[in-house]
């Protein structure tokens, strides 16, 4: 059985030319972790909220996680023993930076530096607004995860033109992969 893939945007959503939602367009079995309010975001909430979307998986998911909810990602890794199948983690909010993240995302610090015990991979940006590269290469590490340096597409969002984002698909393709090849 393929792993479920739950696709999880960070602040504000993903919009519809976000490569997110055109993943989903294009693969209508991933599942998107939807929040009560994409624009405030409550911590507790949003972290229950990913909880039970995970939970409801019949088998370990993939997580796709975008700007804050890579945040989001790392605190659910660090208070649950339940199995991942694998995370791609794509431009990383610096949460801890009051220069880099506005004022809604405080209530996600401190950025858990956790170790996933699933594959893992950082798609960072190397002129992201919300992280510089150096902090991202730090997550990275601290997560256990492989770093992909995207080269200079902002923050990796609708705005950064990816389109429905080939490369990115490749590497959660290689995830799924890796996993079943660990397993």
């Amino acid at each position: 059985m393929p792993a479920p893939v739950l696709i999880v945007p960070g602040l504000g959503s993903s919009g519809p030319l976000h490569w997110q939602s055109l993943w989903q367009v294009r693969h209508p079995e991933f599942i998107r972790v939807e929040q009560a309010d994409w624009d405030r975001p409550d911590f507790a909430d949003w972290l229950a909220r990913l909880a039970a979307a995970i939970a409801a998986c019949p088998a370990p998911p993939i997580l796709v996680a975008h700007s804050l909810s890579c945040a989001l990602a790392a605190h659910w890794v660090a208070r649950h023993d339940r199995a991942l199948k694998g995370a791609l983690l794509v431009a990383p909010a610096d949460v801890d930076s009051d220069a880099h993240t506005p004022p809604e995302t405080r209530g996600f610090r401190p950025m858990p530096l956790v170790t996933f015990s699933c594959p893992a991979v950082v798609v960072a940006s190397s002129d992201d607004p919300y992280i510089d590269l150096p902090r991202a290469r730090g997550f990275a590490a601290a997560w256990g995860a492989r770093l992909v340096e995207a080269g200079p597409h902002g923050h990796l969002n609708a705005a950064s033109g990816l389109g429905d984002w080939p490369a990115g698909l490749a590497l959660l393709k290689e995830l799924a992969l890796l996993e079943e090849l660990r397993g």
